[in-house]
């Protein structure tokens, strides 16, 4: 049987939703039937000594955002050339445009994947570098063998763009149901570390801190919120959401919620904090397509509250409850009504959420999803 090489061209290693993917896919990959390589056109990140403990190689281009460079665009031609792949797999925005780049430049027979993971509402939401990747792309787009999204949304709106629509496929993120699972020692625990009551109602949302994901909407929430249940307190976690950042923490002042936020940064025990929860949120204003978090909340039996992004209220359905995006009034209500069931009402929504992420979009489905792709493309190119 042919081992598969597969190089992975990716924007950046940082914490995120995308480069989570795709540490899980290749932490579940079949090593018998593929080879995976990473190239990250930014730095090594923090995701990348995670993929390289599999045991898959990571290259680092160390270009400078929004600094793009011949020089580098060289290197990745030259090492893509060293490298030898059966197949191309591009991942996220520019990391699809250099893998198509890479391709022309360097092994012109081989198929190229791209992988998007964002939706796009307005191209005046994304950085101008961003938006000229993303225009630039469609372009290119008739030239994949075929384009992966995460999310139906994310596919029309792209493909209203102008990309092109043969071949494409959606295969959402996967939530690894056996790490993400309801644990009520986490509940505790969390709430110890805290140092809040063992009864006290915890909202949390787990999302990097960036204008897509709207913490001022959730924060302006938890202000409307505060005022009517002193008991209620609010987690959040992620890349810069932290006591360093003085725009959060201004903002948390204004509102009075200094005693109610716990900012708790980046984690490495991320499945132990969302398991800790009674509530988790989305409060996107827009780019989601599919929320990796937003799953593996559901996947702890935990009730979401989210904002009709992507495809958040498909991914909720009726375990949860969706609000328009910039509505923090909204986001209130919607958790006023499931702060006012009573605990085994909640427990009982929860449960749904997590049967629907093992029926819908469990990890192992996804990476066969990937691997079937993948071994049919070359099967294609042999014949």
């Amino acid at each position: 049987m042919q081992v598969i090489k597969v190089v992975y061209i990716i924007t950046d290693l940082s914490t995120g939703g995308a480069q989570m993917m795709l540490y899980k896919l290749l932490s579940r990959m079949s090593r018998e039937r593929f080879a995976p390589v990473v190239i990250s056109l930014m730095d090594h990140g923090t995701i990348g000594d995670r993929i390289e403990a599999l045991d898959v190689p990571v290259y680092a281009l160390n270009l400078e955002q929004g600094k793009p460079t011949l020089s580098a665009l060289w290197r990745l031609v030259t090492l893509v050339r060293q490298l030898q792949p059966n197949l191309i797999q591009g991942w996220m925005y520019h990391g699809n445009l250099a893998a198509q780049i890479s391709k022309i430049f360097s092994v012109k027979r081989i198929p190229i994947f791209w992988n998007i993971q964002g939706s796009v509402y307005s191209l005046a939401y994304e950085k101008k570098l961003t938006a000229a990747v993303i225009r630039a792309s469609s372009y290119f787009s008739r030239m994949t063998a075929s384009i992966i999204f995460v999310s139906h949304v994310a596919q029309s709106q792209h493909e209203a763009l102008g990309y092109h629509s043969k071949n494409n496929c959606v295969i959402p993120n996967g939530v690894d149901t056996q790490q993400f699972t309801p644990w009520e020692e986490a509940r505790l625990s969390v709430r110890a570390e805290l140092g809040l009551p063992e009864d006290a109602l915890l909202i949390g949302m787990m999302a990097r801190f960036h204008p897509q994901k709207d913490h001022s909407n959730f924060l302006q929430a938890a202000a409307i919120l505060a005022s009517d249940y002193p008991n209620v307190h609010f987690l959040l976690s992620g890349c810069e959401v932290d006591r360093e950042n003085q725009t959060l923490n201004q903002l948390i002042e204004k509102l009075g919620l200094f005693n109610h936020v716990a900012l708790l940064g980046e984690r490495q025990d991320m499945h132990r904090l969302t398991a800790a929860l009674d509530i988790a949120s989305l409060s996107s204003a827009y780019g989601e397509a599919f929320s990796l978090a937003l799953g593996e909340a559901m996947a702890c039996g935990v009730p979401c509250v989210v904002t009709d992004i992507g495809d958040s209220a498909w991914m909720v359905d009726s375990t949860g409850r969706v609000v328009p995006p910039r509505n923090p009034e909204a986001l209130a209500k919607s958790w006023r009504e499931l702060i006012e069931l009573d605990r085994q009402e909640r427990v009982s929504l929860g449960q749904a959420a997590r049967a629907r992420v093992i029926e819908h979009f469990s990890l192992d489905s996804v990476v066969a999803q990937y691997e079937t792709l993948y071994e049919s493309a070359i099967a294609l190119k042999l014949n």
